[in-house]
């Protein structure tokens, strides 16, 4: 009788030792398919609005010149609603200012913003009253961008302006669609040369033997990079 158990109990024990042998070689196959996606979960996303730009490279250099007359010039694509162009418009109008170069601003609204296109439409409009005034809707618009979420505050906010300025807003500014083929022209523009991202500045020269445009990856070398064009130009 002892005999008959000790014999069930070693083969209870050989089973009971397989099912163990058996669940690790389980878990172990479990833990290996599961770390790397685990890895994969913690790893950061990228985000590209954070950091300097890389260098746009340039398709089509053609826009990137000076207008006549013009040694050096600041040439920006922007969008209305990116809170980038918004941060960097302040400097670029310092810039402007002190150099007292021309600013020449490209629209190039991005199709996940659900206003920008309109903004752009509408500075259109103020510019075929003074190009000041275009200007002006520009920066006011960058100004209070946090405010404006949708197209219905942006109409409110163009209409403060506008009687602000004493403006009459017409019920519609664009009937002809000529003033959205104009943003529509930038945008093309903006393809073709390549932009990327909103905003993409360059400085641009006109003389011989001055780079014809640098971009300002670093906006803190903004200054600098003008400095050096106007040295670069001076005398032609």
């Amino acid at each position: 009788m002892n005999r008959f158990l000790s014999l069930r109990f070693l083969a209870r024990r050989k089973f009971a030792g397989q099912i163990l042998t058996r669940l690790a070689v389980t878990l172990a196959f479990v833990s290996a398919a599961f770390v790397p996606a685990t890895l994969l979960l913690s790893a950061p996303a990228a985000h590209a609005q954070f950091g300097a730009p890389p260098a746009t490279p340039v398709h089509d250099a053609s826009a990137l010149k000076p207008p006549p007359g013009a040694r050096v010039a600041i040439v920006e694509f922007y969008d209305l609603e990116c809170p980038d162009c918004a941060r960097a418009n302040p400097l670029l109008i310092q810039a402007a200012a002190k150099y007292n170069i021309p600013w020449v601003r490209h629209d190039f609204p991005l199709p996940m913003h659900n206003w920008s296109f309109q903004a752009a439409v509408n500075a259109r409009f103020f510019d075929t009253k003074s190009k000041t005034l275009g200007n002006d809707y520009r920066d006011q618009v960058f100004a209070n961008q946090p405010s404006i979420e949708t197209p219905d505050q942006l109409q409110q906010f163009t209409q403060r302006f506008a009687s602000g300025h004493g403006v009459a807003l017409p019920f519609a500014i664009d009937p002809m669609g000529r003033l959205t083929q104009l943003v529509k022209d930038d945008q093309a523009l903006g393809n073709r040369i390549g932009i990327e991202h909103t905003p993409t500045i360059w400085i641009v020269a006109s003389a011989p033997g001055a780079p014809p445009y640098v971009e300002v990856v670093d906006r803190g070398r903004l200054f600098q990079l003008i400095d050096q064009a106007l040295a670069e130009t001076r005398g032609h």
